[in-house]
């Protein structure tokens, strides 16, 4: 070999080497860092190897698909995985070593093993169950309570998507009429940016979230390709951490993904989702109906109750009345007899006495006979009057009763024109118990209102506005507001 050799000579000899001691082509596992086709069709690749800790690369190498072979390895990649061939999935390829003077060592790919890539996508999908298993988060969500008439409502999705679109036209069309506020946080639900978009969307709602029952995240249909960027650690973790529930509608019949584990309900479709929130509202107002006919069924059998208790009262009254008036009679009847004895016998006495004594006994026999007469009337009287004034005091009382009984019927009371408001399911019985801006709700004796405190008046009470789509200027994260649907 000379002393000395030019460039080309060099890459030359590094050439042939390489071709006699690589003659063959290996099987190669990598990870795709870069990829691009040119107009020709071919695909251009960089491949890398990571360290254990998944982030500084160990090596990296050029590799190229010639366009010929790259349109046949690309739909049996795509056709057997699911899957696009994309940056930051791994690969095994079976590929021969290539040297050229002017663009260095190269791989030259023949075929790519979709088995692997398979396998690495289940490893990776386990590995994420059983880290956040381990941390003691994966149910955390799951473990929060699902309100029972959810109608403000968070939507992570993209404005432009089909799904979103089809999600919105379901609650506002939902057949019982019910109106749901829903505030949509535009995101990217597909490619590299999925991560970052739906984690600050997260946040974003977590900041604000006491204006808002729960969040979703909803998205059209996909290939199983794009299902896989929700196979994703940090957006799990930050769901099961999330302070509201979420409910997931990505996913395709056959396909769930680790956000749709960790989630609190998990539907198929936007569409499903939005039957969800409207038959939860459905099941709360049906419960409301069925308590108020309890109530009215109490009230209804507290009046029978009452009533059955006055008719009983009746009757043992009565007969009362009877034996206590024979009583007196017989009492009577012995006086009597008793003054006709005493004054036989006075005025026989009186025969033997001077004229003026047996005057003086008539005198006195007819007075004590008046006074037990008028004495045996009053007493007659008052029985009467105490019996009447009894019953009519006991009439009065049930009477009473009763009427407040009516009267404390929900259903009377709201027909009246009164009303019913309360704040988080606790009725108001003050306007102390409300602030500004507070989110109260009102039961009419047909319909219920939604209504926000603008003004808190103690003589007066709190003047109340329906809120449409403002919420407080003070807030923390007063970007977001509540839009009918």
């Amino acid at each position: 070999m000379p002393d000395k050799l030019t460039l080309t000579e060099l890459q030359l000899i590094i050439r042939d080497t390489l071709y006699l001691s690589f003659p063959d082509s290996y099987w190669v596992i990598a990870e795709i860092s870069e990829m691009s086709e040119n107009n020709t069709g071919h695909c251009y690749l960089e491949l890398i190897e990571k360290n254990p800790d998944e982030k500084n690369v160990r090596a990296r190498v050029r590799a190229i698909i010639w366009s010929t072979r790259y349109r046949f390895l690309k739909a049996c990649f795509e056709d057997s995985t699911g899957e696009q061939l994309r940056n930051g999935i791994k690969v095994l390829v079976k590929a021969k070593i290539e040297y050229h003077e002017l663009y260095g060592l190269s791989l030259i790919i023949s075929d790519i093993d979709p088995a692997f890539t398979l396998g690495e996508m289940a490893l990776k999908r386990q590995l994420i169950i059983k880290k956040l298993e381990e941390e003691g988060v994966f149910s955390m969500n799951k473990g929060l309570q699902f309100p029972a008439a959810p109608q403000r409502i968070a939507v992570i999705s993209s404005k432009n998507a089909a799904g979103y679109s089809d999600f919105a036209k379901q609650l506002k069309n939902n057949s019982f009429g019910y109106v749901f506020y829903t505030t949509l946080i535009d995101s990217s639900l597909q490619g590299p940016e999925t991560e970052r978009s739906i984690i600050y969307a997260l946040d974003k709602i977590a900041l604000n979230s006491h204006m808002f029952d729960l969040a979703v995240i909803i998205r059209g249909g996909g290939s199983q390709s794009d299902l896989s960027w929700f196979d994703n650690y940090n957006i799990a973790y930050h769901i099961t951490q999330f302070p509201l529930p979420v409910i997931t509608g990505i996913g395709h019949d056959k396909d769930i993904s680790v956000t749709d584990m960790v989630a609190n309900r998990s539907m198929k479709t936007p569409t499903a989702v939005a039957d969800l929130l409207i038959d939860s509202v459905a099941g709360a107002e049906n419960h409301i109906i069925g308590m108020s006919s309890e109530i009215i069924e109490a009230s209804r059998l507290i009046i029978e109750k009452n009533r059955s208790r006055l008719e009983t009262a009746g009757i043992r009254l009565f007969p009362l009345i009877r034996i206590m008036l024979s009583q007196l009679k017989d009492k009577l009847s012995t006086q009597i007899i008793d003054v006709i004895n005493t004054g036989k016998e006075l005025i026989i006495r009186a025969g033997m006495i001077p004229a003026n004594h047996k005057s003086r006994l008539i005198s006195r026999a007819t007075t004590i006979f008046s006074e037990s007469n008028l004495m045996l009337k009053r007493g007659n009287h008052r029985l009467f009057t105490a019996t009447t004034n009894t019953m009519g005091i006991n009439k009065t009382i049930i009477s009473g009763l009763g009427k407040k009984l009516e009267l404390l019927n929900p259903e009377n009371i709201l027909r009246r024109g009164y009303s019913i408001t309360s704040v988080n399911g606790r009725i108001l019985m003050s306007c102390k118990e409300v602030k500004q801006y507070d989110i109260i709700d009102t039961q009419l004796f047909e319909g219920r209102l939604r209504s926000t405190v603008v003004e808190n008046t103690k003589r007066h009470g709190p003047r109340v506005k329906k809120q449409k789509n403002k919420f407080p200027p003070g807030k923390k994260g007063s970007d977001l507001k509540l839009w009918e649907i």
